[in-house]
């Protein structure tokens, strides 16, 4: 799971020097890894089924003290840095098998190390189950206005085929039923929106409309994890990354591209916008001239940091999918602080933009959209001068996603702009 954040251009801030004489950036997102383990058995989960398995070796449940530090920490960085607002995510696993009791202490810890020093944005990315299923959770999200970010992928019988509960039975009536809950209208203030995994064997169309069902604010469709090594469903033959950018015309089928057009088609072309879908909002405001904050469009710097249930300062966890250990930064809350973590190598390489990306992706006409795709899908163990320089494993697909986006955009631009200086149609 990743997290459901608004899109927003990134500010400026006075930053210090790292040891290289480079601005050390600072992290404006924290995702806080509160519950380690789940109540459901997806099949695509990068936590429990991918290439790293530390979560087998870490505590089930973040400790008290283990929040306390981290809060006083982020509440140092944003000292430092002047930020006025910082996002923490709470995330798993599943955060909220943590219950409600502790739930209420570990915001209480959160908001109170940060009162007075910056606004915090707080979110919880879950699955609804225990949502659905344990009526003291909500009290307690509304006590803190804690965004909700439920992933549901489609349909029920597609929902149910990924993310059944560990006994096998599916999840997709407990999702729904928290849904519902939070379309109220007393609690729809707390609605953050929802995520979906493209499934190449759903119908794009179907799948969106639903989503569309249960009203989300806002919604994210995210690309399975894979890489060069580990090539997502559908893509079994994208072992060898491209030694030359994408032509104008695709080489190779391109599914995950025909799935996300398709959807993107019957979005845009609604008469009234019925939500707003990150990935290709983002791609949009990238081509029009603006900036994000996003890991998989655009170029611009991270800015997200992981804590893990133990302390484990971490970079995304995405990198769980590409090998043991990925993730890793050998730092942690008890030890360390997250100025130390900005100024690490591993978060610096992230931060370069173009400079940071292999000569494929360098050289290639739509870097600035795609920013080389997500950072966990370039990998590729042969590729130089880092595992990480290759284009993504999705490299075609997203180049016909953008130029579609591309081309729909232009042409729809040249009409309004035709039609305030008195050219084109009447």
């Amino acid at each position: 799971m990743r997290p459901t954040t608004p899109h927003h251009t990134v500010p400026q801030t006075r930053s210090p020097l790292t040891a290289s004489g480079a601005p050390e950036l600072p992290f404006r997102q924290f995702l806080l890894k509160i519950h380690s383990r789940c109540d459901l058995a997806c099949d695509y989960c990068y936590v429990y089924e991918a290439a790293d398995q530390s979560w087998r070796d870490r505590p089930r449940i973040m400790t008290a003290e283990t929040v306390r530090r981290t809060s006083a920490l982020i509440a140092d960085h944003a000292r430092e840095h002047r930020l006025d607002r910082v996002s923490v995510v709470l995330h798993g696993g599943e955060p909220l098998l943590v219950g409600a009791e502790r739930l209420d202490e570990m915001l209480r810890l959160l908001v109170d190390g940060l009162h007075g020093i910056t606004e915090v944005g707080l979110t919880v990315q879950t699955n609804g189950v225990r949502l659905a299923e344990d009526r003291a959770l909500l009290p307690v999200l509304h006590r803190y206005g804690v965004q909700v970010g439920v992933s549901l992928d489609g349909t029920p019988a597609v929902h149910d085929r990924h993310r059944p509960r560990r006994n096998g039975r599916g999840s997709h009536e407990a999702t729904a039923r928290a849904l519902r809950t939070l379309g109220r209208t007393a609690n729809r203030a707390l609605y953050a929106g929802l995520l979906c995994v493209v499934d190449l064997a759903a119908d794009p169309v179907e799948t969106y409309e639903a989503l569309l069902e249960f009203a989300p604010p806002r919604m994210d469709l995210l690309l399975p994890h894979g890489t060069w090594l580990n090539p997502p469903p559908g893509l079994t033959r994208r072992t060898v990354p491209p030694t030359s950018s994408p032509g104008p015309l695709p080489d190779e089928p391109t599914p995950y591209a025909d799935w996300l057009c398709a959807v993107f088609d019957r979005w845009y072309d609604a008469p009234l916008r019925e939500t707003g879908i990150r990935f290709f909002d983002e791609i949009m405001t990238v081509l029009l001239g603006g900036s994000t904050r996003s890991e998989t469009v655009g170029l611009a710097p991270v800015d997200l940091v992981v804590v893990e249930t133990d302390g484990s300062i971490e970079q995304a966890d995405s990198l769980k999918v590409s090998y043991p250990g990925a993730p890793t930064t050998g730092l942690d809350v008890f030890g360390n602080t997250f100025a130390e973590a900005a100024a690490h190598e591993a978060f610096r390489v992230r931060q370069r933009g173009l400079a940071g990306l292999g000569p494929v992706c360098a050289g290639c006409a739509r870097v600035q959209v795609c920013g080389g795709g997500l950072y966990a899908h370039r990998y590729s163990p042969t590729a130089r001068p880092t595992p990480f320089a290759s284009p993504s494993v999705y490299c075609r697909d997203l180049a016909v996603v953008v130029d579609h986006i591309r081309e729909r955009v232009t042409r729809d631009m040249a009409l309004v702009l035709g039609r305030r200086t008195g050219g084109g149609s009447r």
